[in-house]
């Protein structure tokens, strides 16, 4: 039975471990140099237990795993709400449930709610996309029934 159905759950992504350099990087991509993201000293001194991942960042893997399922020109709405932190070190999971299909001109619109996890249990972020995929790729079903990823990046 396909995932692509009113009630289906997409193949999972993992992505991790989530590694300072990492954050660094994101932090030099984004212009967001919030020392709590990078410097453990400071982030400890505010009480943290060490540094912990930007949410814009969290939110970008969220939407790499969307844009893999049903291609980037397909998003028309991406929202997300953060919920928890998520530590160095932490292995996390992108998921896609659908729940709305309608038939619309060349296409389908297609309603996911998401979640990213950390390997903890928490979600981190929660959010939902709208997007209008073509009836050829709604149809299409890979042979792995495993998102796409064209360019092989895991992190």
């Amino acid at each position: 039975m396909t995932w692509k159905t009113v009630g289906g759950t997409a193949p999972p992504r993992n992505f991790g471990p989530v590694t300072t350099a990492t954050l660094v990087r994101y932090a030099g991509a984004s212009g967001d140099f919030n020392p709590m993201h990078y410097d453990q000293d400071y982030a400890k001194a505010a009480g943290y237990p060490g540094v912990f991942a930007q949410g814009m960042y969290l939110a970008a893997l969220l939407s790499t795993y969307v844009a893999e399922l049903f291609a980037a020109r397909s998003v028309r709405r991406f929202g997300v709400t953060f919920r928890s932190q998520v530590w160095v070190g932490a292995m996390l999971t992108c998921s896609c449930d659908v729940i709305e299909v309608r038939p619309c001109d060349d296409g389908v619109r297609v309603v996911v709610s998401l979640e990213l996890r950390a390997d903890t249990g928490s979600v981190a972020v929660a959010g939902e996309a709208e997007l209008h995929v073509s009836d050829e790729m709604w149809a299409h079903e890979d042979p792995n029934d495993e998102p796409v990823n064209p360019r092989g990046v895991s992190q």
